[in-house]
Parts: structure tokens; sequence; C-alpha cells
């Protein structure tokens, strides 16, 4: 018996973050990307940032399983996805599509901009069945010096 993905992400719930969600997002985000964590005050900092949209993603047992967070910088035009996951316990379930659509959908302007890391495979073949393509190499842009794959998704 095989089992549809999407029939396992809408088992979760998606809501809106709150600062009240820092710790949670914070730890998730080390699970997820240990080598480019931000920091707890980073992770505040965009939680409570005016027009961020940020969403999580509980669990049916409650528990934050992942988040998005995009929006519009304070300096520039464009608009990003600035941070997304999904704790590896929760992965491979369409949870990570999920997230990005329900983002993307409280997003306004004619495009999304992300950042992925090279080596991220999964991430960005999921950005590329999306619609992103991309736009530029950000030499060592990542800690370790790993190069960043800027990626943009045009909106009609």
């Amino acid at each position: 018996m095989t089992t549809d993905t999407n029939s396992l992400a809408d088992h979760y719930r998606l809501a809106r973050t709150s600062w009240r969600d820092v710790g949670a997002i914070y730890r998730l985000q080390k699970a997820v990307f240990p080598q480019d964590a931000l920091s707890w005050p980073e992770v505040l900092f965009l939680l409570l940032w005016p027009g961020f949209h940020n969403l999580k993603a509980l669990s049916p047992g409650g528990e934050v399983a992942g988040y998005v967070c995009g929006g519009r910088l304070p300096v520039g035009s464009k608009i990003w996805i600035m941070m997304i996951g999904v704790h590896p316990a929760h992965q491979r379930r369409g949870l990570g599509r999920r997230l990005l659509t329900a983002s993307e959908e409280t997003l306004d302007g004619s495009a999304i901009y992300l950042t992925v890391r090279a080596s991220n495979t999964p991430a960005s073949m999921l950005y590329q069945q999306a619609g992103y393509r991309q736009v530029r190499v950000k030499r060592r842009w990542y800690p370790g010096g790993e190069d960043g794959i800027e990626m943009r998704k045009d909106r009609l």
C-alpha cells in the first residue's frame, strides 16, 4: 500500500507564529540546519518584523514540526522566503511544499526570492518544482564557505 504525501501533510495544522514560538523554532532550526541556524535573537527579530508572514506547522501531537518566514526586507524591495524548515522526523511528507505554498499565498509582489545551500539537493528540487529558477550564485555565502544559490519565482 502506498501513501500519498499530500494526505500526510494534511494531518498537520498551519498557524501563524508569535514571539512565544521563538524557542521552538530556534530548536527546530538547529535540528534542521546545524551549520546555518540563526541565533535566538535573530529568530525573534524575524518573527516580530512588521510585514513578515510567519507560519508554523503543528504535528497531530501539537509540536512545532516546521516553519516558514517570508516578507519584504527592510532594505530593498525584494520579497524573500527567509527561513523554511521541517524537522527531520517530519520530512518527506509534503510538509515543506505545503508551508512554501501557504507562505507564497500571503506574500505580495511580482517575484519571490530565496537562497539555498548549493548542496541541498532536496530543497533545490522542491523549489524548482514549485516554479523557482536559479538567478545567481552567492559565492561562499554559508558558514564553512559553501555557495548559496539565489532562486526566483515570477508570479503572474
